[in-house]
């Protein structure tokens, strides 16, 4: 048995010296030194030796299980220094190279009017207010004073989910939901995302953003609403912008008006951007509907307001010269990159 273990040394220790790689060192640890390796199992049979024999055989055992270790240990310690070398080797790094250059993104030109709307109304004290994408045809229509037959109430202008459910055509269920929980006085702006069933076009897009406006109060008259556009539109413009309102017609404001600026790139002469007229629309606006006080639990005896409502994507349009609305939603760095 001595002999054996001395013959199992000795392959063992050659084929340890004939390693190179990780995984074959240790095929070879399992196979003298594991559970069920040639060393293991010798001492096994220790049991069928004299007393005599024992204490001699284990003695060897041992000796030739620490060597075995021992080199094993030592061969693992020289392919993890080969293996690093060759790493280093593989993996050197041209400190004459130029760096990597990371691209900054920019903020798209609808983000860019939103925030700087933003910027303009809460320096005048307004809140920002959200709403849900998804609304009650309740707080889009019923409640804004929109007719039965109302022609956007219709399945060709309007995405309905079921009877009573749609996505909002406009940011105004914003208002009613905001009436409908907070007591007046209200200032408010609710900027967001609507959905109109209309055919992608130059002009025309399926989703697309508005900023809508909201004031309730005490004595809020149409000079109110007429100071804080001419304001508006002065910082948004440029200090020499003018203001001209026409009436107009819609069921949720009473009187209404559309709101026209002088155009800001010809200044009121004339030009390929007004199409000559030298005014440019820009919103619509009025006096909060008495029905739709009524419909929020606010007394119109009390309280009046005014309400307006732009589309970002028409003044992205308009300030950067954008001539075709679909641009905007096409991802396209080589466009964006130029706001």
């Amino acid at each position: 048995m001595k002999e054996q273990l001395l013959n199992i040394k000795e392959n063992a220790l050659e084929e340890i010296s004939k390693c190179v790689k990780m995984d074959e060192i240790e095929k070879l640890r399992v196979k003298y030194l594991g559970k069920k390796g040639e060393i293991t199992s010798i001492l096994k049979g220790m049991g069928k030796l004299s007393p005599e024999e024992r204490p001699v055989i284990g003695k060897v055992a041992n000796e030739v299980r620490e060597e075995l270790e021992r080199q094993i240990s030592l061969k693992k310690e020289e392919i993890k220094n080969i293996e690093k070398n060759e790493r280093l080797k593989a993996e050197i790094i041209d400190v004459t190279m130029p760096g990597k250059k990371f691209k900054i993104g920019k903020k798209h030109p609808i983000t860019q009017i939103i925030d700087e709307v933003k910027y303009i109304f809460t320096g005048m004290g307004f809140k920002v207010a959200e709403g849900p994408e998804i609304e009650t045809v309740f707080n889009n229509f019923d409640a804004l004073n929109a007719p039965k037959n109302h022609p956007s109430r219709d399945m060709s202008d309007t995405f309905y989910i079921d009877e009573n459910l749609l996505l909002r055509t406009q940011t105004s269920p914003v208002q009613i939901r905001t009436m409908k929980s907070v007591k007046p006085p209200i200032r408010i702006i609710a900027p967001g995302r609507c959905f109109r069933s209309d055919a992608p076009d130059a002009t025309h897009s399926p989703m697309f953003h508005q900023i809508e406006g909201l004031v309730v109060d005490k004595n809020i008259t149409m000079a109110e609403l007429k100071g804080t556009l001419d304001a508006f539109v002065k910082q948004l413009f440029g200090e020499d912008t003018k203001t001209k309102f026409r009436p107009h017609n819609f069921p949720f404001t009473e009187p209404s008006a559309e709101v026209d600026v002088t155009c800001f790139k010809c200044k009121g002469k004339g030009c390929s951007v007004c199409k000559g007229e030298g005014w440019i629309e820009i919103l619509g606006a009025g006096m909060v509907h008495p029905n739709v006080l009524r419909n929020c639990g606010i007394d119109p005896e009390e309280y009046s307001g005014f309400a307006f409502g732009m589309g970002v994507d028409r003044i992205a349009m308009l300030k950067y010269e954008i001539d075709d609305i679909r641009l905007l939603f096409e991802n396209d760095m080589r466009f964006l990159n130029q706001f």
